[in-house]
C-alpha cells in the first residue's frame, strides 16, 4: 500500500526546508542532543480535551503518544505497527480473528506499579464500559473480548475478521493505564497521569502548557534524544509564530496559519534562524450535517450545498494554497481515494443547486446555522466559515447564521446534537482508507452523530477487513465513498499539508511525525554543532 514517500531527503534553500514526508528523515539535521538550554519547547494550537484515554477520540492523542504507551506503535520510518509495550504481537489464526501479544519483561507504570496483561485488559475493557459518546469505543467494534491468560500474555478475540485491528491497538486511544489509578467504570477525576510512556507529565495547565520529563521506568522502542519537553498551547497562529521568533518556543506544529506560512517562506533567513519544513499530510477538513435538523436532515438541502460550495476558492482565498481541495473523505495518497464529489457535482453551480431544491419543493432561502470551533484547527477557521457563508448566501438559496465555541464546549454541543451543520477536522488514527470512513458511520461514531450506512457497516467494511493486503480493497472503498457522496451527510472540503516551523538549532523535526502525523517529541534534540 502506498501511503507516504519516505525516500527523499531534506532539502534546505536558505533557511527553508522541504521534505516529501515528515515521517522519516535522511539525517541532514542529525546531531547529538544537548539539554544545556533547558526543555525543548513545542508550540501548537491543538490542546487536549482530556487526559483520560477512555474519553478521547481527538487531538488529545498528540499528548497521549508521549506520556502513555500502547502495545504497538510506530518507530521512525515504519508504516505498519511495531511492538512497543509488547515484545511481539500476531494473528494466530488464518481468519484474522484472534490476535495475541506477549508483553516485554518487567514493565512498570510511572508510579512504580506493575504493568501486566491484566492492566492491558483493564485499559481496553474500561473504554467500552465507560463508553463515552464520541469516544474511542467506536474503534473497538470488532472486539468480542480480551483475555489475560498469564502475566505477560494478552489475547484479543474478534467478532469478525479485522486486518486493521493491529492499527487500532497502535492508536493512543488504546493507551495502557494503571488499574488502581483509572477506575473501570468511570473516567479518572484526579489530576495528573499514571502511564508508562517515554515521558511523565510533570505538570499540566489546561489550555496553556504540558511539561514532560524523561520517564526512567520506560521500556519500549523510543530512543529519547532529549530529557524534557514543554508543550505550549496557543489560541492563534500569530501569537505562536511570534513566540517562535522571540525564542520563547523552539518549534511550532499544528495551527500555523497560511499567512504565517507564506511569510516564513518569504522571509526566513540565516539571520532569523528559522527553518520551515513542508511535508505531505493526510489531515482533512469537512462539514457534518445533523440528520435530526429539519433542514440539514433533508438530502436535497445537503446536495444543494455540495453543489454550491467552491473548495478551490476556500483553498486559495483563505488558505493561500497551503491546502488542496478535497472531493472525497479519503485523502489523496491513500489507496482507495476517489474524486466522487467532483465526479457527481462538477464545478460549483447555483443553477444546478436551485434545480435540486425546487425539485424537492423548496423555493425559499433555506435557513441554516453553521458552527465552528474557535481554538482547534487554526486561525483561518473563522475566515473559512465566513467564506462558506458568503458563497452560500451569494447563491440566494440559503440564509446562513454562523456560531462558534471553544473546543471543549464545542465537542459537548455536537455530541448532544445541538448543531444543524458543523465543521470538523480529522487526523488519521492510522494510514488506511478504512480510517477515513469507519469512524464516521454506524450508530456509535467519532462525531456523536449516528449515521446508519448499512451497506458500508455490514458489507463493505467487513469485506475489506478480511484482506491483509490493503492494496486489494480498492473496490470496497470506492463503493463506500460513492454512498457517502450520494447521502451528502459529510462534505469534504480540503486536505492539508504538514508545516513545522522550527529554530535552526533544533534537530529531528523531519522524522518526528508518525504515519498518523502525531508528533513523537522524543525525536527532537538541539544541535551541538553544525
Amino acid at each position: 500500500m502506498r501511503v507516504f514517500n519516505r525516500n527523499r531527503c531534506l532539502r534546505r534553500v536558505a533557511a527553508i526546508a522541504s521534505i516529501s514526508s515528515l515521517v522519516a528523515g535522511c539525517g541532514l539535521l542529525s546531531s547529538d542532543s544537548s539539554d544545556d538550554a533547558g526543555p525543548i519547547v513545542v508550540g501548537t494550537t491543538s490542546s487536549p480535551s482530556t487526559l483520560d484515554p477512555a474519553a478521547s477520540w481527538d487531538s488529545s492523542w498528540e499528548l497521549f503518544r508521549n506520556i502513555y504507551q500502547t502495545l504497538l506503535s510506530y518507530p521512525v520510518g515504519a508504516t505498519a505497527p511495531q511492538p512497543d509495550a509488547a515484545k511481539s504481537c500476531e494473528f494466530t489464526d488464518s481468519s484474522n480473528q484472534v490476535f495475541r501479544c506477549e508483553l516485554r519483561d518487567d514493565l512498570t507504570f510511572s508510579d512504580g506499579s506493575t504493568l501486566d496483561a491484566k492492566a492491558v485488559k483493564h485499559s481496553i475493557d474500561r473504554i467500552r464500559q465507560i463508553n463515552v459518546n464520541g469516544g474511542p469505543a467506536g474503534l473497538l467494534g470488532s472486539l468480542e473480548r480480551v483475555q489475560a491468560p498469564s502475566e505477560r500474555e494478552v489475547v484479543f478475540y474478534l467478532n469478525k475478521p479485522d486486518a486493521t485491528f493491529p492499527f487500532v491497538l497502535a492508536t493512543p486511544a488504546m493507551s495502557i493505564v494503571a488499574p488502581d489509578a483509572y477506575p473501570a467504570g468511570a473516567l479518572r477525576e484526579e489530576s495528573g497521569v499514571v502511564g508508562s510512556g517515554p515521558y511523565t507529565l510533570r505538570s499540566y495547565e489546561e489550555g496553556k502548557r504540558a511539561e514532560l520529563t524523561r520517564n526512567d521506568r520506560y521500556k519500549g522502542f523510543a530512543e529519547r534524544r532529549n530529557n524534557a519537553v514543554t508543550i505550549r498551547y496557543f489560541q492563534d497562529s500569530g501569537t505562536m509564530v511570534k513566540a517562535l521568533r522571540d525564542d520563547q518556543v523552539d518549534l511550532t506544529y499544528r495551527g500555523v496559519a497560511a499567512d504565517d506560512i507564506i511569510d516564513l517562506q518569504g522571509k526566513a533567513s540565516k539571520e532569523e534562524e528559522i527553518q520551515l519544513i513542508d511535508g505531505t499530510g493526510t489531515d482533512i477538513n469537512y462539514l457534518v450535517f445533523n440528520p435530526k435538523d429539519p433542514w440539514a436532515g433533508k438530502k436535497e438541502v445537503r446536495q444543494a450545498i455540495a453543489q454550491v460550495v467552491d473548495r478551490a476558492a476556500i483553498a486559495h482565498k483563505v488558505y493561500k494554497d497551503t491546502v488542496e481541495p478535497l472531493y472525497s473523505m479519503v485523502p489523496k495518497g491513500l489507496t482507495g481515494h476517489t474524486t466522487g464529489f467532483f465526479d457527481d457535482y462538477g464545478d460549483p453551480s447555483v443553477a444546478k443547486a436551485r434545480q435540486i431544491l425546487t425539485g424537492a419543493g423548496i423555493t425559499e432561502p433555506v435557513p441554516l446555522t453553521l458552527w465552528y470551533t474557535t481554538d482547534r484547527y487554526g486561525s483561518e477557521t473563522a475566515l473559512e466559515f465566513k467564506e462558506l457563508e458568503r458563497q452560500l448566501e451569494a447563491s440566494k438559496l440559503f440564509d446562513i447564521t454562523l456560531k462558534s465555541r471553544p473546543w471543549k464546549t464545542y465537542v459537548e454541543g455536537y455530541q448532544k446534537g445541538e448543531y444543524p451543520v458543523f465543521g470538523r477536522g480529522w487526523s488519521p488514527d492510522f494510514p488506511d482508507a478504512d480510517n477515513f470512513i469507519a469512524p464516521f458511520v454506524g450508530k456509535q461514531n467519532a462525531l456523536g452523530t449516528p449515521y446508519e450506512a448499512t451497506e458500508i457497516t455490514t458489507k463493505l467494511l467487513p469485506s475489506s477487513r478480511r484482506e491483509s493486503d490493503r492494496g486489494n480493497v480498492v473496490k470496497q472503498f470506492e463503493e463506500a465513498q460513492q454512498i457517502l457522496v450520494d447521502d451528502a451527510r459529510l462534505l469534504p472540503l480540503w486536505q492539508g499539508r504538514q508545516y513545522v516551523a522550527a529554530s535552526r538549532d533544533v534537530s529531528g523535526a523531519e522524522r518526528a511525525l508518525d504515519p498518523s502525523t502525531i508528533m513523537m517529541v522524543w525525536e527532537l534534540s538541539r544541535k551541538t554543532s553544525w
